[in-house]
């Protein structure tokens, strides 16, 4: 599958913990990521009476978190280069630097939240274990990558966001489970049951709850559409798609996802799955590929569009400048 990947998307060299940023190109944001796993480990193994479903060797976990923290830099670094696939001198608008990463061989931190059914990540807890504070407001950290379990033994937010802007993110909002910094960071919380797929359509949750906070009839009546519409879709939901998660639907859809323009009038094209293999995490690069970003040309009555991505870069430098979806 990745080697279809390479071949459909202009390749972007990955970040390999760099101790000074790659260098950054006008209207591109560099994301500093601290990484954060949890390994509950008896014998040298993850132990599987505490994540519910997961048992390896600790080896084998350390060997798929950190290979899948490459895949997950590089589809979400090809993502934001806007039409990608067609325009080979195109740059991303993301560039990716895991700044350093914590391992903790224990169990995840939990507590009894009201009306789930299984304790709930402690998050506060979490980011005052690795000093949160010091992380983001000294070190520039704007995400941080969470490793642990779900299994049906706690709930977990896949998306959660703190700061001076409040939180949107894909979770319950409550604006008191994280450490409210004066910068915005949001964490992630992967599953290492599960691969990069999974960890980039965290991320698609992300970028969909942040622009439908910002401009909910640009971004989800216009760009996203209804399902059948022919628009552009959204995470679980192609063009053509008719369910959730209907990555594989076969049916063929006139569509302007290629030529997306505000008022309807870029060209149509008759696509299906086989445009995206049928498979989720280039679907979802590509999807992200569609999105407005720099130098997109675009315009929604007399006005210039920005670059979306802005809002997933330097978030607090886009709500200072009281940004939207059109200049």
């Amino acid at each position: 599958m990745w080697n279809f990947l390479r071949k459909l998307f202009k390749p972007t060299e990955i970040a390999q913990t760099p101790t000074q940023p790659e260098p950054i190109w006008p209207d591109q944001f560099l994301i500093p990521v601290l990484v954060v796993s949890y390994f509950p480990v008896k014998n040298d193994r993850i132990d599987r009476a505490v994540t519910g479903d997961v048992e390896a060797s600790l080896g084998q976990m350390r060997g798929h978190v950190e290979r899948t923290n490459r895949r997950v830099v590089e589809a979400l670094e090809q993502g934001s280069i806007y039409h990608g696939y067609k325009d080979p001198t195109a740059r991303p608008s993301l560039r990716y630097q895991i700044v350093e990463t914590l391992e903790f061989f224990e169990p995840l931190p939990t507590w009894s939240k009201r009306g789930h059914r299984v304790p709930m990540t402690d998050y506060n807890e979490i980011m005052h274990r690795v000093g949160i504070r010091r992380w983001v407001e000294d070190r520039g950290i704007k995400e941080v990558w969470l490793w642990g379990y779900h299994g049906g033994v706690i709930d977990l937010w896949e998306s959660n966001m703190a700061g001076p802007y409040g939180d949107i993110s894909n979770s319950d909002r409550d604006p008191h489970d994280l450490p409210v910094l004066d910068r915005t960071y949001t964490v992630y919380h992967y599953n290492y049951q599960r691969g990069p797929s999974e960890a980039v359509e965290d991320h698609m949750h992300q970028i969909e709850a942040v622009l439908r906070q910002i401009d909910p009839h640009l971004f989800w009546d216009k760009f996203v559409g209804r399902p059948g519409e022919g628009r552009c879709g959204w995470a679980h939901y192609p063009p053509n798609g008719e369910r959730d998660y209907d990555w594989a639907n076969p049916a063929y859809v006139w569509t302007d996802i290629e030529d997306w323009r505000p008022d309807g009038s870029g060209e149509k094209k008759r696509l299906n799955c086989r445009r995206w293999n049928s498979d989720s995490l280039t679907w979802f690069i590509y999807w992200m590929q569609n999105l407005p970003g720099a130098h997109n040309g675009l315009s929604y009555r007399g006005r210039r569009l920005t670059n979306w991505w802005h809002f997933i870069g330097d978030f607090d430098g886009a709500m200072e400048r009281k940004m939207g979806l059109v200049e």
